[in-house]
């Protein structure tokens, strides 16, 4: 054990070692750690995250350990933990993207008067060479249409499709929500749906 204190801690050759009764060995009442990665891992883990206070950053996490524990290298590591902390990244702001307020959507008094649609798209090929789902949604009953689409479907491909499974079941509605897809925003679809009197609400990139 002193052998190896007197190779890791070559930098701190002044300084006094005492090798406590527990095993553990303290440098000036700090514990050693540097004879074990897994006891530093677990150091720098439980300091960089505390409870209440969020995710410290290298300044931070620096001070607090080098309170209670000393190790060859100690900033260094500190570092490389606090630069690959994938939640530490997750929560900076440069990272997250820009909201606004939340615009609720008012409830509607009649089903199928408001529904939404949207698209899920990349699915493996039937035999019918369908690889999209157009989902309907009623936004009063959350009843839910899943309609098959090929990916190569036009807007006024999918206009006919809508009218024959939406429309010739449920009538034609007032609002239909949808985000910012090409074939809901052609000009084919937005003068359709203006001639049968129906309001197109589009969804704004990061404003719900």
């Amino acid at each position: 054990m002193k052998q190896r204190l007197q190779q890791q801690g070559e930098g701190d050759r002044d300084k006094k070692y005492h090798l406590m009764v527990d095993g553990l060995v303290k440098l000036k009442n700090r514990i050693y750690a540097s004879y074990s990665n897994e006891l530093k891992k677990l150091i720098l883990r439980e300091f960089h995250a505390k409870p209440y206070l969020g995710l410290l950053g290298y300044q931070n996490t620096l001070i607090a350990i080098k309170n209670f524990y000393r190790w060859l290298n100690l900033k260094k590591d500190v570092v490389e933990f606090v630069v690959r902390c994938l939640d530490g990244k997750q929560v900076k702001t440069e990272c997250n993207h820009p909201t606004s307020l939340l615009q609720p959507i008012l409830i509607p008094e009649w089903k199928w008067e408001v529904i939404s649609m949207d698209f899920i798209i990349g699915l493996s090929r039937t035999s019918k060479q369908h690889d999209s789902i157009l989902v309907v949604v009623n936004m009063l009953s959350k009843v839910t249409h899943f309609i098959a689409l090929k990916s190569t479907n036009s807007a006024s491909d999918v206009a006919q499709i809508f009218i024959g499974w939406i429309v010739r079941l449920h009538g034609v509605a007032k609002k239909i929500i949808s985000d910012k897809d090409v074939k809901f925003t052609s000009k084919f679809w937005k003068t359709m749906f203006s001639c049968l009197g129906i309001e197109l609400d589009f969804s704004t990139t990061y404003h719900p």
